[in-house]
């Protein structure tokens, strides 16, 4: 077990770096999981439940026999006319998962630019925000590298602006006793929609985080803190950001009541501070219905999320 460790450590630092040395764009990541929302998105070492298929193919491994998500969310703010606000189904095993996701993908696009007689060029307008109703349909597949590591994939398809474009996203997992440490490449295959002035691509992202958790799965109770950060820059409607977050959650003994809260910033540009809180109710045993409230100076992350969670 200890041989296996070192090995394990050098495959997640490779893994990390083979695809960190570009610059990315759009589509921010935490715009999926009211769990992952309400820790401020620091969920990609988490991933524990069926949300794993967006946020870290490999935590499907590590989840319940079964975990089914119904979610819908507002969060646009301001809202973006005749788009419609987020929904979501996912269904995970542990080692098979099946998603999809509708949601409102915005990029801000610089002012138009003119050149004068003295070559120097200047405005001629004022920034514009691209949108697109996306739909994305996923199956997730994972392979455990020994005891302590699981690399898994999500396929995608992905509908937008009249076409249909292919994707993949990759995640890696490690758990090894309380401590657990995970990244996500997500657009792996970039996907391009539009033609001309209307082109929108979604740039490829690369999400490592770290944590601590007391149980098993934190589905089912227990504590667990957590950290993530963007190793790439990603523009968004409130500006280029590359986030950094952290959250907790915690469940009662009993395990019918839990809570969460986190705090994220970007260590780019403006630091568009934004915090968050959410709670877990048991219906019944293994029925969960899951809220969270955002909050903070990010004009970008306002509105609220809710969900319907079966885990057994």
């Amino acid at each position: 077990m200890r041989r296996f460790l070192p090995s394990a450590f050098v495959s997640f630092v490779f893994f990390v770096s083979l695809f960190s040395a570009q610059r990315s764009y759009a589509q921010a990541p935490d715009a999926v999981g009211v769990r992952a929302q309400g820790m401020a998105g620091a969920f990609t070492a988490v991933a524990d439940d069926a949300t794993a298929s967006w946020w870290n193919p490999a935590g499907i491994a590590a989840g319940a026999l079964l975990n089914l998500i119904v979610e819908y969310g507002d969060l646009n703010d301001p809202p973006v006319p005749d788009m419609p606000a987020h929904r979501g189904f996912a269904l995970a095993f542990p080692a098979l998962g099946v998603s999809y996701y509708r949601m409102t993908v915005s990029e801000i696009r610089p002012a138009d630019t003119t050149a004068t007689s003295s070559g120097v060029r200047q405005d001629t307008g004022m920034p514009s925000v691209r949108s697109l109703d996306l739909s994305q349909f996923g199956v997730t597949v994972g392979q455990s590298a020994g005891r302590h590591l699981v690399i898994a994939s999500t396929l995608k398809v992905i509908s937008a602006d009249g076409d249909t474009e292919p994707g993949l996203d990759i995640g890696a997992m490690t758990i090894y006793g309380l401590f657990r440490a995970g990244v996500t490449v997500r657009n792996v295959r970039q996907a391009t929609f539009g033609d001309g002035d209307a082109e929108m691509t979604l740039q490829r992202q690369v999400r490592a985080g770290a944590a601590l958790s007391s149980a098993t799965s934190t589905a089912f109770g227990g504590a667990t803190i957590a950290v993530d950060a963007d190793l790439r820059a990603i523009p968004t409607v409130a500006g280029d950001e590359r986030r950094i977050a952290t959250g907790g959650e915690l469940w009662t003994k009993q395990r019918w009541l839990g809570g969460r809260a986190g705090v994220s910033l970007s260590t780019i540009g403006e630091k568009r501070t934004a915090y968050s809180g959410g709670v877990s109710i048991a219906a019944r045993r293994g029925i969960f219905v899951d809220a969270q409230v955002p909050g903070g100076s990010d004009p970008s992350r306002k509105g609220w999320s809710g969900a319907l969670r079966v885990t057994f």
